[in-house]
């Protein structure tokens, strides 16, 4: 499953405004959904994490608006292995070693057909 191509140009919030120091006002920044291609609700994506606490903060958007939320990880593991699941509890659409970057599998390929030497073959 693709994963969302949803971007946001977001204004830093107002409490980084009120802290940063005279003359070095945050910038805006570009937020990319990490959630699967049609899922429903808002887009999101983590900007930092709090792994003590098992929770990181999330920037969700929709039309025109935006909030910081600070959610639990999904506790989902990969059948296939020990990954657990790189979203928050609760998300909407595929968990995310189902989700596909399509411009990062774009580059991977590209870089396995110029060095196939490099390349992992047959999941090795």
């Amino acid at each position: 499953m693709n994963e969302c191509t949803a971007v946001a140009l977001l204004p830093p919030p107002e409490i980084l405004i009120r802290l940063a120091a005279p003359g070095s006002l945050p910038e805006a920044g570009h937020v990319l959904c990490e959630l699967a291609d049609g899922h429903e609700n808002d887009h999101a994506m983590v900007l930092w994490e709090d792994d003590a606490n098992r929770v990181a903060v999330w920037a969700r958007w929709s039309e025109g608006r935006a909030t910081l939320a600070e959610l639990p990880w999904c506790g989902t593991l990969d059948a296939r292995g020990e990954d657990a699941c790189g979203l928050f509890a609760g998300h909407p659409s595929a968990h995310a070693w189902d989700i596909v970057d399509p411009t990062l599998a774009a580059v991977d390929a590209e870089l396995a057909r110029e060095h196939p030497h490099l390349a992992p073959r047959d999941g090795v």
